[in-house]
C-alpha cells in the first residue's frame, strides 16, 4: 500500500475512533454521521490512490463510488445514499447532518457507523488483500 492510501485510510480509522466515543450520545448523532460519511469518503479515496487514479476534490459517495466502479461491493448503499445527501445538501450549521425528519436517531447513527466500519473492512481487503 502506498503511503497516501495508508494516509486516508489512517485518517478514516481516525474518524471511527471519534464516532465511538459519541455514538452513544443522542445529543451528537448529527456528529456520528458526519464522520461516518468523513469516514467513507476518506476510504474511497484511499482505494483510488491505491489503484493510482486521480483523487478528487468532492465530498460525494456516489461520485466515489462511481469511480471506484467494480473495486469493491458497496456495503449499506441506503444508508452511504442518505449519508451523501446528508454532507451535499446540508450547508449551513442548523442543517447540518440533519435527515429529513431531524437529527438521526440513535439506532441510525449506529447504523451510519456500521456501515463505515464496514467499509474500512472491505476497502482495506482490496486494497491488502489475505491469502
Amino acid at each position: 500500500m502506498n503511503r497516501i492510501s495508508q494516509e486516508w485510510l489512517n485518517a478514516a480509522r481516525d474518524d471511527l475512533a471519534l464516532i465511538l466515543r459519541i455514538l452513544d450520545d443522542a445529543q451528537l448523532t448529527h456528529l456520528v454521521a458526519f464522520h461516518a460519511q468523513q469516514a467513507i469518503e476518506k476510504c474511497l479515496k484511499a482505494l483510488l490512490e491505491a489503484n493510482q487514479d486521480p483523487v478528487p476534490k468532492t465530498h460525494s459517495l456516489n461520485r466515489l463510488f462511481a469511480l471506484n466502479s467494480g473495486r469493491i461491493e458497496e456495503p449499506g448503499a441506503d444508508i452511504i445514499h442518505a449519508l451523501d445527501e446528508l454532507y451535499i445538501e446540508a450547508r449551513y450549521p442548523g442543517e447540518l447532518g440533519l435527515l429529513p425528519h431531524g437529527k438521526p436517531s440513535l439506532d441510525e447513527a449506529r447504523r451510519f457507523f456500521e456501515t463505515a466500519q464496514r467499509m474500512l473492512d472491505v476497502v482495506v481487503e482490496a486494497i491488502m488483500p489475505t491469502s
